[in-house]
């Protein structure tokens, strides 16, 4: 008896799990099919408004949305490392690299001044526990380098020329120093964008409203005319729509610039199946 029971307790147990199961699959849909609503009633909104093409302007993050580091951080200083000495494990590096960056920067309000050099030193240094000068100049000019960097999406190129020719002005917001124009030159993707608005240059980092407004500025246009995308959801989400800009938010809002294209409103399918934009 007591083993019978024991098994009508566990199969309605089961069946509870199943239920529950089913109404959190269930509520997830639902939240999924209002946020397409939403999405779509916002959108016939921007088009009463701007037309077809609902902004004027898109303002891109540069590191996580851009480009990416083409190796892991810890791997990079690790393998560079080891001839001055460096001891620790790529977990440790790791480790010791997110602490020391979530650490307030007490010699400036800003990290990335200038060439950033002051700032970068001391997180080379935290990561790893080597303060060797040499080592750490390998490392910032190898940062510098294509082989440090590749791009977030293959499509890039053919789907950012097409948005240009729909008269679409683009730019790159990033917390940076000043390698960030040099690099994207030797990436060969500066030709990509009409203004690039570098903190280290501004004087002011995301989540400060005022790098997105002067990216505006540089372009042309009214914040509310442009839309910014990026991956980090306090600096750019936050600070774009701080400063009156729409924002999408890389790898959940939208996971290619093809999908940020058909968004704005710029049908790109063919440009990207050919490999170059059509003719208009």
């Amino acid at each position: 008896m007591a083993a019978v029971a024991r098994a009508r307790a566990a199969a309605l147990l089961g069946g509870l799990r199943r239920l529950a199961t089913s109404a959190a699959e269930a509520e997830r849909e639902r939240g999924a099919m209002w946020e397409l609503s939403a999405a779509r009633e916002y959108y016939d909104y921007r088009k009463s408004i701007y037309g077809d093409v609902t902004h004027r302007a898109l303002l891109v993050d540069a590191v996580g949305t851009l480009l990416v580091p083409a190796q892991p951080t810890a791997q990079v200083y690790k393998s560079i490392g080891e001839k001055y000495g460096v001891k620790y494990s790529e977990d440790e590096i790791l480790r010791r690299y997110r602490w020391a960056y979530e650490q307030p920067w007490d010699r400036s309000r800003l990290r990335y001044v200038d060439d950033g050099r002051a700032f970068w030193q001391y997180i080379v240094t935290s990561s790893t526990g080597c303060s060797n000068l040499e080592y750490f100049e390998e490392l910032y000019k190898y940062y510098m380098t294509e082989n440090a960097w590749k791009l977030c999406d293959p499509d890039a190129e053919h789907v950012f020329e097409a948005i240009r020719k729909t008269g679409v002005k683009t730019a790159v917001v990033s917390n940076f120093d000043t390698r960030l124009r040099p690099l994207l030159q030797v990436l060969k993707c500066d030709h990509w964008f009409d203004a690039v608005a570098v903190s280290a240059e501004i004087a002011a980092e995301k989540p400060n409203p005022t790098i997105f407004l002067k990216a505006c500025e540089l372009l042309g246009v009214k914040p509310e005319e442009a839309v910014h995308v990026g991956d980090d959801r306090r600096n750019d989400i936050w600070g774009a729509r701080d400063a009156g800009c729409d924002a999408w938010l890389w790898g959940s809002d939208v996971h290619s610039f093809k999908e940020v294209a058909e968004r704005i409103g710029v049908d790109v399918t063919g440009v990207i199946e050919a490999g170059s934009p059509p003719e208009q």
